[in-house]
């Protein structure tokens, strides 16, 4: 599978509260969309799935939410694309897929995040690394 393109279309940011303290941030990624996409630029081996989502970053406690709507655009080979569009219809997507696509979505997003929470004055929603200091040996 190759990423082809990934855009945002929409991205809502509302902080309602300055009470940061025990605040919960929970996650959360929804496939609204997967269709076959046309393209004659393609191997004929090749076909392009398109796939619109939607990526929340939830303070909870009524503090923030983060809203990114957005689409992805993907490469398979023909029978891969065939099995996730025709899992699809039921709306489900083949596990070892969803969790690509989810990957995607989270680390591209996420970026854009990183730096709304910090104009927003928000903890991250992911932990960063940091430095402690060493034990000393006695």
């Amino acid at each position: 599978m190759k990423l082809m393109g990934f855009n945002l279309i929409k991205i809502n940011l509302e902080k309602k509260s300055n009470k940061l303290k025990d605040a919960k941030i929970s996650t959360s990624i929804d496939v609204s969309e997967v269709k076959g996409i046309k393209s004659d630029l393609l191997k004929p081996q090749e076909s392009l799935i398109g796939i619109e989502f939607e990526y929340i970053i939830n303070y909870e406690k009524e503090i923030a939410l983060l809203n990114f709507q957005g689409n992805l655009l993907v490469s398979l080979d023909s029978k891969q694309a065939e099995e996730v569009l025709h899992s699809w219809k039921d709306k489900k997507l083949p596990e070892e897929f969803r969790l690509t696509i989810f990957n995607i979505i989270f680390r591209k997003a996420s970026l854009k995040a990183l730096k709304f929470e910090e104009e927003l004055n928000l903890p991250p929603h992911i932990p960063f690394p940091s430095f402690k200091p060493q034990k000393t040996k006695d």
